[in-house]
């Protein structure tokens, strides 16, 4: 077991090839931040791509679900299509919750940390109080990595890391070096029992928005962890083996990078769908027609007629009556699961279904 250091390093990590990689990460990230911006209703952005953030950070835990069973699932109402549908939704309750925290206090606490953990896990055990906990390879049972054991450490640990993050003078580096330093901090202190990684991948996303680089908690880091997954935990390791801390800065500013730039595309991608569906709305069906209405139908892919009666504030004959005159001009299509009516916004389900940079920008 190796005995981790409190932060802030005392090397300098900011080689010549990290700075050039941050001025690149900057600058998507400036961009995915303007278009969203640019947005009136931000809220349908968050419901929409949180869940698919959500999707994303659970399937690195191999909790795999459907897009299907997720927009068939409801949150607000509690019920869920799948175990795993419920556990992704955890994940997007606890990011929209933590973003909604972050923004009000311009901190992020310890206290958040384990609300957020607790809401991913439905479990309040708190850190760690009991050793034993060690970090193995699935395939091959041998252990990986050693956290810290004794619970007074994992919370000197956890108490000196909140201050990192809530005291800028501490340190000089760049908010996205610190983002990344903070992570394999995270992850290498593992003060939960489970959870650990979702709990650091809501922490990178809500660092960004306490520092005013992300205004919404849109961006999509999950994905690109992802689909460099052995990358991801062969430089965790490797940083925690030589103190090298380069290839780990390199790869989580390509994250922030890669992932600015998709979020952008797919963000614009779903604006222009938008007002296509404005336009028809309003051509075909000027009497159903209404700015809440086209909110609601990008707020959930699925949707279905309680939706619709708490957001346009109408009668259940009413909601009815809309979403099946939507259906007959094709901009929803109509499905039964039990005794539910479910509306699929099918050109939307696409866009999020396909959502690679190739494929999102052939859009």
């Amino acid at each position: 077991m190796t005995t981790m250091k409190p932060l802030p390093l005392a090397q300098d990590i900011e080689t010549r090839a990290v700075l050039k990689k941050l001025a690149r990460a900057h600058q998507a990230l400036a961009e995915l931040k303007g278009v969203v911006a640019s947005i009136p209703n931000q809220s349908i952005l968050i419901s929409t791509l949180s869940l698919q953030e959500a999707k994303d950070s659970s399937a690195i835990e191999n909790i795999i679900t459907t897009h299907d069973d997720l927009y068939r699932s409801d949150s607000i109402a509690r019920q869920f299509v799948t175990v795993a549908a419920k556990e992704v939704h955890n994940y997007a309750t606890a990011l929209r919750n933590g973003f909604e925290q972050v923004k009000r206090t311009q901190l992020l606490t310890n206290n958040d940390i384990l609300e957020i953990q607790a809401s991913i896990e439905e479990s309040r055990a708190g850190f760690r109080k009991l050793p034993g906990t060690a970090l193995k390879n699935d395939l091959t049972g041998a252990t990986v990595y050693t956290p810290p054991q004794h619970p007074d450490e994992i919370i000197a640990l956890m108490s000196n890391l909140e201050r990192f993050i809530n005291e800028d003078d501490l340190c000089d580096w760049d908010t996205l070096t610190k983002m990344a330093v903070i992570h394999h901090q995270f992850e290498s202190i593992h003060p939960f029992y489970d959870g650990n990684g979702r709990t650091g991948r809501i922490i990178n996303i809500l660092y960004l928005v306490q520092h005013d680089l992300l205004g919404s908690p849109v961006l999509y880091l999950s994905r690109y962890i992802n689909q460099n997954k052995a990358d991801y935990y062969r430089l965790l390791q490797a940083t925690r083996d030589t103190g090298n801390w380069e290839d780990w800065l390199l790869y989580m500013l390509d994250s922030v990078e890669q992932t600015s730039r998709q979020t952008t595309t797919l963000i614009t991608a779903i604006v222009a769908l938008m007002q296509r569906h404005k336009e028809k709305l309003r051509t075909e069906l000027p009497k159903v027609y209404s700015q809440d209405l086209i909110n609601n139908l990008f707020r959930h892919p699925y949707t279905k007629i309680e939706f619709v009666i708490d957001e346009l504030q109408v009668t259940r004959k009413t909601a009815a009556k809309y979403l099946d005159e939507v259906v007959s001009i094709g901009l929803l299509t109509k499905h039964k699961l039990g005794k539910d009516n479910y509306y699929l916004n099918d050109a939307l389900y696409s866009l999020l279904q396909n959502v690679s940079a190739k494929q999102v920008a052939l859009i």
